[in-house]
């Protein structure tokens, strides 16, 4: 059966380079600009964002750590949202993720890749694309040919990145000398409401990626023991490295500087250690980002593999190639839509419309934990969320909060994020309400 062809390869040592390796991408050398921009150029707040963001993905992550565990199938919040409210909801976002959430990020963090390549060698713009799209291919060809082969390559390059950035951070944090002033109000005359919003949205696009080990649940050795530590050291080793690292920024460039500057840390890498620190940053920007899109590519194709399998998507995402175990056609999919998608819009809009409409899930991924603890009480959890019922409440007021000032000030984007799922539950009632089972996910589990 197909369902069975998902191999059993990955270990604990995968899922953390999945969650930490898909989180370190571009965000870090790029969003510091963009996170600064819509504090209102305040150093004080912009740091608070980080860590807010962190937060929220955290709770959020340990929400879904006993989702996982009770339900240790591919698809991620696909499957959790599906079984929770219905089907609809599942296909919705599996659609929005499909072409733009989960495609987007992939093309995102290709363009960021180019981007930094060709602060070396020096590209056009359409040289640029060309390389983004070539970078999916290889990597998509690359984890075709197993899970535990694509496992292997975010590994090698999860270590690989943390070596320059480590060496940036203590730099800074050393060396550097400028006195930022550390304020906690937003500046430029933005109030705290759209400073908030608007600074936290940027960060999550950097954070975003720590759900990506739920979608390969599946094959993972031991999904109920794995998963939590997995998300648990993950993120916050992430936080930890996001605000030192944008502390050690601002020890090393006046605010003005990195606000106005698309590659802030090789700026200050260049101003600690001369030419040779910038380019350390983008060698190190090159690593952290190939292995962030690696980390995409292996994880996203297993969601429309799932819907595919329960017949809420197209019939021939549900194939496995016999020989590698992978979901072949999901992949090739995948790398269509992400090559695409890099021909149109900016890194900076690709970033804002991806967090905006993974936040939507997220949080009814979140919602998740409560719904399926009331129609499933006898439900084995492994594990079960810590602070419960608090820390689900507090998860999805906190992304409540920012969605909705999101979408009062930046419509444009939002607004996109909010009608392309609405379109796809339409889509779903007309083409795939019909192959309903009504089979649950649990009856696959007893299985």
């Amino acid at each position: 059966m197909e369902e069975k062809g998902l191999k059993k390869e990955l270990g604990l040592f995968h899922a953390v380079s999945i969650v930490g390796g898909i989180m370190i991408g571009s965000g870090i050398f790029y969003v510091s600009t963009f996170v600064l921009q819509r504090s209102g150029m305040s150093p004080g707040f912009a740091i608070l964002a980080w860590l807010i963001a962190g937060l929220m993905s955290l709770m959020a992550a340990l929400c879904y750590a006993e989702l996982g565990t009770s339900i240790p199938k591919s698809g991620g919040t696909y499957t959790y949202i599906s079984e929770a409210f219905s089907p609809a909801a599942g296909f919705a976002m599996g659609l929005t993720d499909f072409f733009i959430s989960q495609s987007g990020s992939i093309s995102a963090l290709a363009v960021g890749f180019a981007t930094y390549f060709s602060t070396i060698v020096g590209l056009t713009d359409t040289q640029i694309k060309i390389m983004a799209i070539v970078m999916i291919l290889v990597l998509s060809g690359i984890n075709m040919l197993g899970i535990k082969e694509g496992g292997n390559v975010q590994g090698i390059f999860m270590v690989a990145k943390l070596v320059p950035i480590a060496l940036i951070i203590v730099l800074g944090l050393v060396m550097g000398d400028v006195n930022n002033p550390m304020t906690m109000v937003p500046g430029e005359g933005k109030s705290v409401v759209t400073a908030f919003a608007l600074s936290i949205v940027a960060a999550l696009w950097a954070f975003d990626g720590w759900s990506s080990v739920y979608i390969v649940s599946e094959e993972l050795k031991n999904p109920k023991k794995d998963l939590p530590k997995a998300v648990t050291i993950g993120v916050i080793g992430v936080t930890l490295i996001y605000i030192l690292f944008n502390l050690a920024l601002l020890k090393t460039l006046p605010a003005v500087d990195i606000a106005a500057n698309d590659a802030p840390a090789a700026l200050a890498a260049t101003n600690l250690i001369g030419k040779s620190g910038g380019l350390l940053v983008a060698i190190g920007a090159l690593l952290a980002i190939f292995g962030s899109c690696n980390g995409c590519i292996l994880a996203y194709p297993r969601e429309y593999y799932a819907m595919a399998r329960d017949k809420r998507f197209f019939s021939v995402f549900a194939k496995i190639n016999p020989k590698t175990g992978t979901p072949i056609n999901a992949q090739i999919a995948t790398a269509v839509v992400s090559s695409v998608l890099i021909l149109f819009g900016t890194f900076e809009q690709l970033t804002a419309l991806v967090a905006f409409c993974a936040w939507i899930f997220y949080t009814m991924g979140v919602s998740s934990v409560f719904v399926l603890r009331k129609k499933y009480p006898n439900l084995p959890r492994p594990y079960k969320v810590i602070g419960y019922p608090f820390l689900p409440i507090i998860t999805i007021v906190l992304s409540l909060v920012v969605l909705i000032a999101t979408l009062y000030e930046d419509p444009k984007n939002s607004v996109i994020g909010v009608v392309i799922p609405i379109i796809g539950v339409v889509i779903y009632y007309l083409f795939f309400k019909k192959n309903e089972t009504g089979k649950s996910v649990f009856d696959e589990i007893d299985e």
